[in-house]
């Protein structure tokens, strides 16, 4: 049983989504793993020092098992968060060419 395996679930330590559930969706290197938690639904790289591995495993692959054990809809598997549109900035307004004042004789 490797503890640094894609599906491995652990818990988040340190950081904005500490105490929450986790599931490594992919091995970068011996220090960092990108994982998915029940707070952030989305992938994002992490230290494995941050995290606290526990003896259960899902497959990566199979979205209601991870929505399942991550305890969220399947729907917010993946999905980044909703933002508003970018509007591209209007043009300033053009100003009108004043007509010019007749000159006092």
């Amino acid at each position: 049983m490797a503890l640094l395996e894609e599906g491995r679930v652990c818990i988040k330590r340190f950081g904005r989504d500490a105490g929450s559930k986790a599931v490594v969706t992919k091995v970068i290197d011996k220090n960092f793993v990108m994982i998915m938690t029940s707070t952030r639904p989305r992938e994002r790289k992490s230290n494995i020092k941050h995290l606290e591995f526990i003896a259960e495993t899902v497959d990566v692959k199979d979205k209601a098992q991870m929505a399942k054990t991550l305890e969220i809809e399947e729907q917010k598997i993946g999905t980044a968060p909703k933002t508003k549109p970018q509007q591209s900035p209007t043009p300033p307004a053009q100003k009108q060419a004043k007509e010019p004042k007749p000159k006092k004789q």
